[in-house]
């Protein structure tokens, strides 16, 4: 839950008293264009930021004075993955799983599984260094999900992916919303927003300016494409990254 969070870098106001609350069983989705904020907001969310105001919360614990046990019930893959380059795919996630003290036999299992799913095999075994960016999102994404997070947070995760991939994400963010778990994703791909959220969010210059499911959006506006809704509700601007 953000709860009137809000960011300054310097001059800009990045985002403005944002209050937010993600449900479990649930994709949301946060749309907005290049500098709304999205960017910002996910890293407040998962603790790689500091709000200048308000709490984030994950799960009942308050980022800022539980930071711990808060980022153990979540994962974040960002836009540009990072991976350590003398480490092979495989190493990278059973860094990860070390890290969130996964039982090494349920850790084989989830590998297995993450593994078939994602085609993986080809460049498991593989230095990292080596790897295109699909390959690398493909790792990062398989080493976020194989502690089974609460909360899965993820910044443009179908950039650099092949369509049959992109199918399998989405299928797998499906999964996770069914099985109890939240996906938190920003995307500029509005039909991937479109055919797998349960609610959006879109985002402007630092405020929250609609939010509902697809449904609730198409109420309020005479479009019926969220594309259309997307461009009604935003306008150019001075915005930068966000």
């Amino acid at each position: 839950m953000l709860d009137h969070v809000s960011k300054r870098f310097g001059p800009k106001q990045a985002v403005h008293d944002l209050s937010l609350t993600l449900r479990r069983h649930e994709v949301f989705a946060f749309l907005g264009p290049n500098g709304a904020g999205k960017t910002t907001t996910l890293k407040m969310t998962t603790g790689l930021l500091r709000s200048d105001t308000g709490h984030v919360t994950i799960c009942g614990h308050d980022m800022q004075r539980q930071p711990q046990q808060a980022k153990q019930r979540i994962a974040f893959v960002p836009d540009q993955p990072f991976l350590y380059d003398k480490l092979t795919g495989r190493e990278f996630i059973a860094f990860a799983c070390d890290m969130y003290r996964v039982p090494e036999q349920l850790a084989a299992e989830r590998m297995e599984v993450l593994d078939e799913r994602l085609e993986m095999g080809p460049f498991l075994d593989q230095l990292t260094e080596s790897y295109s960016h699909g390959m690398k999102q493909k790792v990062a994404l398989a080493a976020a999900m194989i502690h089974a997070p609460d909360l899965l947070v993820v910044d443009e995760p179908i950039v650099g992916l092949d369509p049959r991939t992109i199918r399998v994400i989405k299928d797998t963010f499906r999964e996770i919303a069914d099985n109890g778990g939240t996906v938190f994703m920003s995307t500029h791909t509005l039909d991937v927003a479109e055919s797998v959220a349960d609610r959006i969010g879109i985002l402007h210059q630092g405020r929250l300016v609609a939010l509902g499911t697809l449904d609730e959006l198409r109420s309020g506006e005479d479009a019926a494409r969220l594309e259309d809704i997307f461009l009604s509700l935003t306008t150019s601007g001075d915005e930068a990254d966000g």
